[in-house]
């Protein structure tokens, strides 16, 4: 080939290119390629793990809620159709996902005093109202108030309804004949060896569809679902609740919607820190209560008790791989195919098997560490004190409010007790003995008031003093009124007294809070810029007279 010609190029074949798929989102793209070629994608793998999920809550919620609604004093249907309701309204407005809300037992312990008293459609009207209620408060930002609740006051409400889980399923076994034992038994021995085999099945369901077919081919004469109350026969139908409109009503429904209202949140927000806990994630607490609050005001329209997270349901759905808003929607949807079209299956379970797995729930709900050996040296007196009163109030009572609610007023007393002992007052006298100085120390507020009245020597003391607030925060009025009392005590005997170092939130609550005037004789001093304070300083507080190096040892005593 001479120089300067072309290279021959290599001949073309033009091959046919195949069509190129539409970009699709993971979720649809998943589903539509799930039907064309099978199971092989994760997003189907996904669904399915949901839906099982979702079909073994909803077998350990029909028992549930069915003494739920007898503890209540209600047909089993309102409960029942309560938990249909909120499940499947709550995928959609909640804000944890895979969290279960249902008709709840702490609800119907405050609910069945209204039922006794004024009849059903009157607890119609007040589920309404907590709906409304929570709606308003979760949009005002309620959950803000959760980052008051301790976390030994968490472990000892998490521990508490362990237990109570527990308590709910010995009706269920003591007394009753020798096969529910062994199917309990039996039960408990799926629920340990299936996981141990395969994780594509949901031990529980394996438990539960085990166990019934035993029992029937057996015929064994065992307690079981629908031995527990008459499943509904219809879907539910809207309607308003049958009360007057007049302010009596009013006043007869008030008190339960602030109790089922403050009982509610409190339960689901404790529950969703827990899941978060489990799942290591994290939720919307505001959005959880305004939708709950709106999944209430929809369950009261179509007949069911108010409700709100159900922990132990909530624990089988997460525990069977339940993480997204499906499991909670599957969870409702299935619950309402089993109890209507399926009731006359549903209702030879026999309850040996929703007891094995509940039994099992409990041992994984209760915090074992907290009450170990090792952790209970480690831990302070006053955190296992409030845990053990936050279990020993839950338990009797069967009231989670009232154990949380104990919990936190304990805790605060304690961390009040404890900070109020922070407080220190030290003093220096100058060695020509016409001048003291006192460094006030810690936070002072109510209290640690008394303490700081106490730590000056007022009779003793030379006609200058010095009070050195640089390192005090004084946190409330009480401390204002305790520092005034100190100038007062100062005042009736002569002694000037100059107030030294107050910045910050100290000056701004002495400026605004102060009653004594800073002109009056034997009073405080206005105040003369230290050094320190000027515009280029770094440092906030002037040096105490102890630490000057031209200073004498002086008496020095440390006082609270």
């Amino acid at each position: 080939m001479s120089r300067g010609q072309p290279l021959p190029q290599p001949a073309v074949r033009r091959a046919r290119l195949p069509r190129a798929r539409p970009r699709l989102a993971g979720a649809r793209w998943a589903a539509l390629a799930g039907v064309r070629w099978g199971v092989r994608w994760p997003g189907l793998r996904v669904v399915r793990v949901e839906l099982l999920a979702g079909l073994v809550t909803a077998l350990a919620l029909i028992p549930e809620t069915i003494s739920f609604s007898v503890v209540a004093g209600v047909d089993p249907k309102v409960g029942l159709f309560a938990s249909f309701t909120i499940s499947v309204v709550i995928a959609f407005t909640g804000g944890r996902p895979a969290m279960i809300s249902a008709a709840a037992g702490s609800m119907a312990l405050v609910a069945a005093p209204l039922v006794r008293d004024h009849g059903l459609d009157y607890l119609l009207a007040t589920t309404v109202g907590v709906g409304v209620t929570m709606f308003v408060l979760g949009r005002l930002g309620v959950a803000r108030l959760m980052r008051f609740v301790p976390r030994t006051v968490m472990i000892g409400f998490v521990n508490a309804l362990a237990i109570l889980i527990f308590m709910a399923q010995m009706p269920h076994v003591i007394g009753e004949s020798l096969p529910v034992y062994l199917l309990v038994g039996a039960g408990l021995a799926i629920l340990l060896i299936v996981p141990r085999l395969t994780r594509a099945v949901p031990p529980p369901l394996v438990a539960v569809g085990l166990l019934t077919l035993t029992t029937v081919a057996f015929d064994l004469s065992v307690p079981t679902v629908g031995d527990e109350g008459a499943l509904p026969g219809s879907l539910p139908v809207p309607g308003l609740p049958s009360v007057p409109m007049t302010w009596e009503t009013l006043r007869i429904i008030a008190p339960y919607v602030v109790t089922l209202t403050a009982v509610g949140l409190l339960e689901t927000l404790l529950t969703a820190q827990i899941v978060d806990r489990m799942t290591d994630t994290t939720h919307d607490a505001n959005r959880e209560a305004w939708g709950l609050g709106l999944a209430n005001v929809v369950n009261g329209f179509l007949g069911g008790m108010a409700g709100c997270a159900m922990i132990g349901q909530t624990m089988v759905n997460v525990s069977s791989g339940g993480r997204t808003r499906l499991s909670t929607f599957a969870a409702g949807a299935f619950l309402l195919l089993l109890v209507v079209p399926l009731r006359g299956i549903v209702g030879v379970i026999p309850m040996s098997a929703l007891v094995a797995v509940m039994i099992l729930v409990s041992a994984m709900t209760f915090e074992w560490r907290s009450v170990a050996p090792s952790t209970l040296r480690r831990m302070p007196r006053s955190e296992t004190l409030v845990m053990v009163a936050t279990v020993a109030v839950v338990v009797p009572t069967h009231n989670l409010a009232y154990g949380v609610l104990v919990g936190v007023v304990l805790s605060a007393l304690l961390f009040t007790r404890r900070v109020a002992h922070l407080t220190e007052v030290t003093s220096v006298l100058d060695p020509e003995g016409g001048e003291r100085l006192y460094a006030v120390g810690g936070p002072v507020f109510f209290g640690s008031s008394n303490d700081l009245v106490n730590a000056f020597d007022y009779a003793h003391d030379p006609p200058r003093v010095v009070i050195d607030l640089a390192d005090a925060q004084i946190l409330d009025s009480a401390g204002v009124a305790a520092l005034d009392d100190v100038l007062q005590k100062f005042a009736e005997r002569g002694t000037t007294v100059h107030l030294a170092g107050a910045t910050g939130g100290t000056e701004a609550m002495l400026a605004r809070l102060s009653t004594a005037p800073p002109d009056r004789a034997a009073g405080r001093e206005p105040r003369e810029p230290c050094p320190e304070e000027s515009p280029g300083a770094t440092k906030k507080s002037r040096p105490r007279t102890a630490d000057r190096p031209d200073a004498e040892a002086g008496p020095s005593t440390p006082r609270r």
